[in-house]
């Protein structure tokens, strides 16, 4: 999907995010498949011991957000790591509240 709008745009050229710049796509792709299998990873780990708020969510709306960024700027593997570190650790900062107890279950109880 990020690919996909990446390659598109809406509306005139005046409005909305530029075309992808030229170059290979595919890296850029497979890269965040990992990154986002990765942060799904750590959420399923954490939902599997405590009740956890919306992990698939958080890991697709990630992974979307960093594909789409990368596919349609092309950012230098630097940068590309800086944007994969911090995916994962809004993955691990989603999970703090409920290993610390901060999210209650739906029968009242922690």
């Amino acid at each position: 999907m990020a690919w996909y709008s990446a390659s598109y745009r809406v509306g005139p050229d005046d409005y909305g995010l530029p075309l992808a710049v030229e170059g290979q796509t595919w890296p850029y792709v497979g890269f965040w498949a990992v990154i986002g299998l990765t942060a799904a990873a750590v959420l399923r780990a954490v939902a599997a011991r405590v009740p956890l708020a919306g992990p698939d969510v958080i890991a697709v709306l990630l992974t979307f957000t960093g594909a789409r960024l990368s596919l349609g700027w092309r950012p230098e593997p630097l940068m590309l790591g800086a944007m994969a570190a911090a995916a994962l650790v809004v993955a691990v900062i989603w999970c703090v509240p409920a290993l610390r107890g901060g999210f209650r279950s739906r029968a009242g109880g922690r």
